[in-house]
C-alpha cells in the first residue's frame, strides 16, 4: 500500500531555530508520538523505533532514519525510513521532503511524505493510514511549537482521539 501526505504548518520562530531543531534527530524525536532513537551510526544515519497503538491494532517498527540531503542554504531536507515491523509481519518506508520558508516574521514548514506499507497494517488501506498519520502528525505539530517556545513536550501518543481517527478511518467510507 502506497500513500503520500503531503502537510504545512507555520511556526513564530526564526527560519535558523526551525532549521536548527528539524535537522537534529536528537530534538526532533521526543516530538513523534510514539518514537524513539536507540542509536546514532553517523552524522546521517540513525537507528531507532515508532510504537503506535490505535483501536485493536499495535505496530512497533525498527529500523534506520537516513538524511539523504540536508541544505542549510535553501533549507531544504530529504531523509528516508526503512523499517520493519518487531514481529516479522510486515514492513514501511518512508521519503519525506522538507522546506523551510521566512514568512509573517515566522518560518512556514512545508512537508511531503511518500510512505509505503507492507504487511498487516497495509490490510487497513490508505484511508486509515492517512487518517492516523494526519492524527500523528498534527500531535507532531503541537510537540514541535511547544519544543521550539522552550515548553515540556509529551511524546506519548494521545490513544483517546487515535480511536476516533481509527473509527472514521475503517467505517468512514462505508454507506450505510
Amino acid at each position: 500500500m502506497n500513500t503520500t501526505i503531503t502537510k504545512s504548518f507555520h511556526v513564530e520562530n526564526s527560519i535558523e531555530d526551525v532549521w536548527a531543531n528539524l535537522t537534529n534527530p536528537e530534538k526532533v524525536v521526543v516530538c513523534v508520538p510514539g518514537a524513539s532513537l536507540t542509536e546514532k551510526v553517523d552524522d546521517n544515519n540513525y537507528k531507532g523505533g515508532v510504537e503506535l497503538k490505535f483501536g485493536p491494532v499495535k505496530a512497533s517498527y525498527g529500523g534506520l532514519i537516513t538524511f539523504t540531503e540536508r541544505d542549510p542554504v535553501a533549507h531544504k531536507m530529504t531523509l528516508k525510513g526503512t523499517g520493519t515491523d518487531s514481529k516479522g509481519k510486515g514492513s514501511a518506508e518512508m521519503v519525506m521532503t522538507g522546506n523551510l520558508t521566512q514568512k509573517d516574521n515566522g518560518t512556514d514548514v512545508n512537508v511531503s511524505m511518500e510512505v509505503s506499507i507492507a504487511g498487516m497494517l497495509a490490510q487497513f488501506g490508505s484511508r486509515l493510514i492517512n487518517d492516523v498519520s494526519n492524527h500523528v502528525f498534527d500531535q507532531f505539530v503541537s510537540n514541535f511549537k511547544a519544543q521550539l517556545s522552550g515548553q515540556e513536550v509529551d511524546s506519548s501518543l494521545s490513544a483517546g482521539s487515535m480511536v476516533g481517527s481509527v473509527i472514521k478511518g475503517i467505517f468512514g467510507g462505508k454507506k450505510s
